[in-house]
């Protein structure tokens, strides 16, 4: 068996009432198609499926069904389930194993958000006396973090489980939930016949992961995998997100315990160990620490301001393009390049991703600071990272230009999946020739094939300050400003400088 289409994408208003949701919540259940219905026309229309799981009555998946939930509506679900047969995405090839009707409403409102309900057979098929089974339901109301991560494990010196080989170990990943139950987020791969195996890297939303909690519970079990699905338990551990995001260290490597051996072993001290090989953000803070960590070196308090662009705001959700990522419009400082991290991931907690995105005021609120200091005595590098969707173009473009003329830089790092049609436009001969230099890159240009961020985020550096130090000169040259005299030689404390004649 393998797995069937991936889950259908996620509407973000309803088509019928053109109503914006109030929350977005996430449902895990068993192994299932969900059907949603339409509230004119009642028709139910598949909505998405979970993968298929092998050889097991009581299946516990990973994919998850994000729907829009709206507290004020009605909002009938429906849930089959398959055994699946063959690779045949077609529904009536499957043996069809039961259903059940609920409303979102349902879920979200039992307790804990858990409902457990008997799965039945329509009446023209059903079957008296004839029992399906359950299905449960959980939901929770998914954070506003957008933010992901990539992540890669190795173990050494697992237990050997399997008689005639050594074990052919999988990791499975569960964030914690607030009742102290835990909702299964990620299954690696499995590694045939190794007690000391790397997994694929893999990325995985930090929303999956802890919901934008940063220290909520991530427990994470290995297992022997079993051809007949009675997979062999080896053992687990324990971490956080905000352990992960410390990538490899010593304070990232894990004991596997097996607490039914310690129990019963006085001698058992664990049955391996995993270590996380590497972690990396989203391509926002990749982005964002690649350039930073070089660029920084070149200013003396090491103080930035941070704004960001496109978002409504708390507490009264206005749209904003020029807000400070701190939250402090007296003071958008951050120290360093971590300050700027630190003030990316906790305004993504707060603020609300929203369009229209325009460029024109963040480039014109650095001009400002740079049209006030023209003396050469401080020039200006303005780092934006998009997902290239622009809907100021004209007003983009004439702030660009005008921003030539100062001591400024404008960097564009384009991020994401999108077409950067719009992005390519920025970079025309027009607006090139104006703005002194190449102005935009797609960071997707960039990633390493083998899965090296270090390198990748060097190579991105590398190409978008190469052109830094010829533009800061043009300037200096253009508005006739000489260097500064050489300071005078270092002298150790206690020498006297001699001057040869």
């Amino acid at each position: 068996m393998d797995k069937l289409d991936d889950m259908a994408s996620v509407y973000e208003f309803d088509p019928f009432t053109g109503n914006i949701p109030a929350t977005k919540v996430e449902i895990t259940v068993s192994l299932c198609v969900l059907y949603t219905q339409g509230v004119e026309t009642k028709q139910w229309r598949e909505f998405g499926r979970t993968e298929v799981i092998d050889n097991t009555l009581n299946p516990d998946f990973v994919r998850k069904f994000i729907l829009d939930y709206f507290f004020e509506e009605k909002q009938n679900l429906r849930f089959d389930l398959y055994d699946v047969d063959s690779k045949s995405p077609d529904l009536s090839k499957h043996d069809f194993l039961g259903q059940m009707f609920c409303t979102l409403g349902e879920i979200v409102g039992s307790p804990a958000s858990r409902l457990e309900k008997p799965l039945g057979f329509p009446p023209q098929i059903w079957i008296p006396g004839k029992k399906c089974g359950t299905i449960i339901l959980t939901a929770e109301e998914l954070g506003n973090c957008r933010d992901s991560a990539t992540m890669q494990f190795c173990a050494n010196k697992l237990d050997k489980k399997d008689f005639f080989g050594k074990s052919d170990p999988f990791m499975v990943f569960y964030r914690s939930n607030e009742d102290g139950t835990f909702t299964i987020c990620h299954k690696t791969e499995v590694v045939k016949n190794t007690l000391n195996p790397v997994w694929q890297a893999f990325p995985i939303p930090v929303r999956a992961l802890c919901n934008g909690d940063y220290d909520r519970t991530i427990k994470v079990e290995v297992y022997d995998w079993d051809r007949d699905g009675s997979h062999d338990f080896i053992g687990e551990f324990t971490t956080s997100y905000r352990e992960l995001a410390r990538g490899q260290s010593q304070f990232n490597v894990y004991e596997v315990v097996n607490l039914k051996k310690k129990m019963k072993k006085k001698k058992y001290v664990n049955s391996g160990t995993v270590t996380l090989l590497s972690f990396s953000m989203n391509a926002y803070a990749m982005a964002l620490k690649a350039v930073g960590e070089i660029i920084q070196d070149y200013d003396s308090d090491k103080m930035f301001p941070a704004l960001g662009f496109g978002a409504k705001l708390p507490p009264d959700g206005r749209v904003s393009h020029e807000f400070p990522l701190n939250g402090n419009i007296e003071n958008p400082y951050c120290n360093g390049i971590e300050g700027i991290l630190e003030a990316y991931h906790q305004s993504l907690k707060k603020v609300q991703l929203y369009g229209p995105t325009n460029f024109a005021p963040v480039v014109n609120h650095v001009a400002r600071y740079a049209a006030a200091v023209q003396d050469g005595s401080q020039y200006f590098v303005l780092l934006i990272i998009t997902d290239g969707v622009i809907s100021d173009m004209s007003q983009t473009k004439e702030a660009i230009v005008n921003a030539a003329k100062l001591p400024m830089s404008i960097i564009i790092v384009g991020v994401g999946q999108a077409e950067f049609d719009a992005m390519v436009e920025l970079d025309g001969d027009d607006i090139r020739i104006s703005s002194r230099g190449k102005l935009f890159v797609p960071f997707r240009d960039y990633m390493d094939r083998t899965g090296n961020h270090v390198l990748s985020m060097a190579r991105l550096a590398k190409d978008v300050l190469a052109e830094i130090p010829d533009q800061f000169i043009s300037y200096m040259k253009s508005r006739g400003i000489k260097p500064n005299p050489s300071p005078p030689p270092y002298t150790p404390p206690g020498h006297t400088q001699h001057t040869q004649i």
